[in-house]
């Protein structure tokens, strides 16, 4: 019984995880970005499943560098896609999401390193100035 409940849960085809992340488009050093809906395994320069808008961060005003397709973003959303730690943060600054912006910078070890230090109270040791 256990087996056989085993390999029926083996055999289930579960839908992919779907996630909204930002594909480059452009000519070299003028980079503009796509907004696209895509599993989350594919290479991002792969075939999206639908577009979702576009970002060019070369345009003067922030309104116009971003143009978003508020309806199905949210759509998907409500599906269970999940969006990119940039999406994600271009989605609260737009005000499609809210919540709080998180972090997308990673660090290297090194400064990780260095501030764990700083957050335990003991800087790291500063060579001296020479004269």
């Amino acid at each position: 019984m256990a087996l056989s409940r085993a390999l029926v849960l083996m055999t289930i085809d579960y839908p992919p995880m779907l996630t909204i992340r930002l594909a480059r488009i452009g000519r070299k050093n003028t980079a503009a970005f796509r907004m696209v809906l895509q599993e989350k395994t594919r290479a991002p320069k792969s075939a999206a499943q639908e577009t979702l808008g576009s970002y060019n961060p070369h345009l003067p005003k922030r309104e116009e560098q971003m143009q978003l397709n508020k309806e199905r973003i949210l759509y998907w959303l409500s599906k269970g896609a999940q969006p990119s730690p940039t999406v994600h943060n271009m989605l609260i600054e737009t005000g499609i999401m809210t919540g709080k912006k998180k972090r997308v910078v990673h660090m290297n070890k090194k400064s990780a390193e260095g501030e764990a230090a700083a957050t335990e109270g003991t800087a790291p040791e500063a060579t001296p100035a020479k004269k």
